[in-house]
């Protein structure tokens, strides 16, 4: 239990370095929600290694404390909104997945993650005319994802996995 609990707020101190390091680059380009995403290598790399519930620990806990250290309000419901609607997509798609196929989970969970954050905008600002940035969001989501997949695939060959024993 002690081995896990170490392992999980290890993991999540990982996720949020990578949030705040991401936080201080600026945009490379200026449109609303495109980034990087490096804060989910770990969500994507946990969620297939060591399991959802450890996984769901540390996604919550890197949004609410990232949240704190480099946001607002918004910015916390646009990132849980994301977190969340990812964490489902990918969730439901990793038993599908081979070892090699770990970075499909990087893109699905990108642009899932782009589809909650647009979501939620559309609830809080009242409009849909948000939705007006999906193909820039879709693109940029396969984009990233396949970057943030293909560093979590690369890592689950690297890493023992006796660091990461699947759980469920």
């Amino acid at each position: 239990m002690a081995k896990r609990i170490v392992t999980d707020a290890v993991l999540a101190a990982v996720a949020l370095v990578l949030f705040v390091i991401e936080a201080q680059i600026p945009p490379v380009v200026p449109i609303p929600g495109v980034k990087l995403g490096l804060a989910n290598i770990v969500t994507v790399w946990a969620l297939i290694r060591i399991g959802a519930p450890d996984a769901l620990g540390i996604t919550l806990v890197r949004i609410a404390l990232g949240s704190i250290f480099t946001g607002t309000v918004p910015s916390f419901v646009f990132s849980l909104s994301g977190g969340l609607l990812a964490f489902v997509a990918i969730l439901l798609l990793r038993k599908l997945l081979k070892e090699d196929q770990i970075f499909v989970a990087g893109v699905i969970g990108a642009i899932f993650h782009n589809a909650g954050q647009l979501t939620a905008a559309a609830i809080m600002y009242g409009t849909a005319s948000v939705f007006v940035w999906s193909p820039v969001l879709i693109l940029s989501g396969i984009l990233t994802g396949l970057f943030t997949g293909l560093v979590a695939q690369l890592l689950a060959k690297k890493i023992p996995r006796s660091i990461g024993a699947r759980r469920n």
